[in-house]
């Protein structure tokens, strides 16, 4: 993977996950982007210096925007980009796309606000932050088992 490309977190769909039919229940979809945005904020935080103690973040929106369905047995690559950055939050954008595939099977889009460790209020990105939000971790990938991703 070259620099140029957007971090991805490479996921197998489970059987547990479906219906009778192999389809991925919907809800689904947020533990996915749940999944991808922990992993792609280990890199961030790595490319930033700051700890998971020291840079915390809350969600408070997830959008998530269905195109086709995953099903049963399924590799989904999940790529994070970041979408915007203000003074206290940032918005990351999801595509999930199915392995060897361009097209998304759902866009999700989540707004994320920085607190404060200790007080659990608002607080400005700091300047490390802000650059590593910006870097995007291009060119990293993960998978489940929080190793690089292979190629299935």
């Amino acid at each position: 993977m070259n620099q140029t490309q957007p971090f991805f977190f490479g996921m197998r769909v489970r059987y547990g996950e479906c219906d009778q039919q192999g389809v991925v229940f919907n809800p689904r979809y947020g533990d996915y982007v749940d999944n991808a945005n922990t992993e792609f904020m280990r890199h961030v935080r790595a490319a930033a210096g700051a700890s998971r103690e020291a840079f915390q973040f809350q969600v408070v929106r997830l959008l998530i925007e269905w195109k086709s369905p995953a099903r049963f047995d399924d590799i989904l690559d999940i790529h994070v980009s970041t979408k915007s950055l203000g003074t206290t939050s940032f918005t990351l954008r999801y595509e999930i796309v199915r392995r060897g595939e361009s097209a998304p099977l759902a866009i999700a889009e989540s707004v994320n606000v920085n607190v404060d460790p200790i007080r659990w209020t608002k607080a400005a990105l700091s300047d490390e932050v802000r650059e590593a939000l910006l870097q995007g971790a291009r060119g990293k990938s993960t998978d489940q088992s929080g190793s690089p991703a292979g190629d299935g």
